[in-house]
């Protein structure tokens, strides 16, 4: 079957997805590496028309119905990580076309909350704005306060949100935390205090967003939680743009009713280049890079081509809409 199948490996923006995994293994199949994202949907679908199966990188492309509905080859999308927020999974099943993901991440799972703690720091002590200085000959700009002392609010205490309250004790911060099935009791068993909603917001210095995106979360944080928030205050985001406003965020940047902002994550991926954003001298703004290292890269590919092979061999591992194969039976 590898000869007569077509697969192309979307978003390969470092060039590494290659040499990051066994291709040769799926038999002859003729295999093509895309190294941009493409918004527009027509030129999308004249691009992916030709393909049976699609590998994606993490969630950057989108597949609404209208896309996939064009797509009458496509049979498989081998996703990479646990969820596909980036597919409208109902159009996905009901065209029958498979939906495989992967468990794989870095070994240890720790790089977004990394990550997350690395743009805590910098965007507090201004650290990329003072670089950007020095190179234009000043010498320090902007004040900073340290974090000792200072209270750290934890939007979400799952896996990440957990590893961030601790790593806020070791910096001596004060840590609160809200979750939608969060409590006292488990939040004081990890270094957190449960507090409200509102107190989450009104209390923090510095506020991390550890939730994934749901129909629950997108759009949580509107101008009012935004408004919430002390001007001395700074909001971190390393999970999905879409839970917070961006329009209010932006606006609370803009108008300093919070004192700056630290993003890895956006609407739009990659950011435009006219972006308002990139406008802002108080927003610290790193390119999708929580999970994106080499080992969390390499284990996310090796999956896919085993999802693929399986696939190929009519036997279908790790399939999120298991409703394809039942309807097959």
């Amino acid at each position: 079957m590898g000869s007569n199948v077509k697969i192309a490996v979307l978003d390969d923006y470092l060039h590494f997805a290659n040499s990051a995994a066994d291709w040769v293994s799926l038999g002859g199949a003729e295999i093509d590496f895309f190294h941009d994202t493409l918004l527009d949907e027509d030129a999308l679908v004249q691009r992916l028309e030709p393909y049976s199966v699609l590998v994606t990188t993490r969630e950057r492309t989108r597949f609404p119905r209208g896309v996939l509905e064009r797509l009458p080859n496509l049979k498989l999308i081998a996703g990479t990580g646990g969820r596909q927020a980036n597919i409208d999974m109902d159009a996905a099943t009901e065209l029958g076309i498979v939906v495989c993901i992967t468990k794989g991440g870095s070994s240890r799972g720790n790089s977004t909350a990394e990550l997350a703690w690395g743009l805590i720091l910098a965007g507090t002590r201004h650290i990329a704005w003072e670089d950007r200085q020095m190179r234009q000959g000043r010498w320090q700009t902007r004040l900073a306060e340290g974090l000792g002392g200072k209270t750290l609010g934890v939007l979400g205490m799952g896996r990440l949100g957990t590893m961030i309250a601790r790593y806020g004790n070791v910096f001596d911060m004060d840590v609160i935390a809200w979750g939608p099935t969060l409590d006292a009791e488990r939040a004081k068993a990890n270094g957190a205090e449960f507090v409200s909603w509102d107190e989450l917001f009104s209390l923090s210095d510095v506020l991390s967003i550890h939730v994934p995106l749901t129909d629950l979360s997108r759009g949580w944080v509107t101008e009012r939680e935004l408004g919430l928030m002390k001007d001395s205050a700074f909001l971190v985001n390393t999970s999905r743009g879409p839970i917070v406003s961006e329009q209010a965020l932006i606006d609370a940047l803009r108008e300093g009713r919070i004192a700056g902002a630290a993003l890895d994550v956006y609407d739009i991926e990659p950011l435009p280049a006219d972006h308002p954003l990139l406008s802002l001298d108080n927003v610290l703004l790193a390119p999708h890079l929580g999970y994106a290292t080499g080992d969390a890269l390499r284990r996310f590919f090796a999956d896919s081509v085993e999802n693929v092979a399986a696939w190929m061999h009519g036997m279908p591992i790790n399939v999120l809409n298991e409703e394809v194969l039942d309807r097959r039976r």
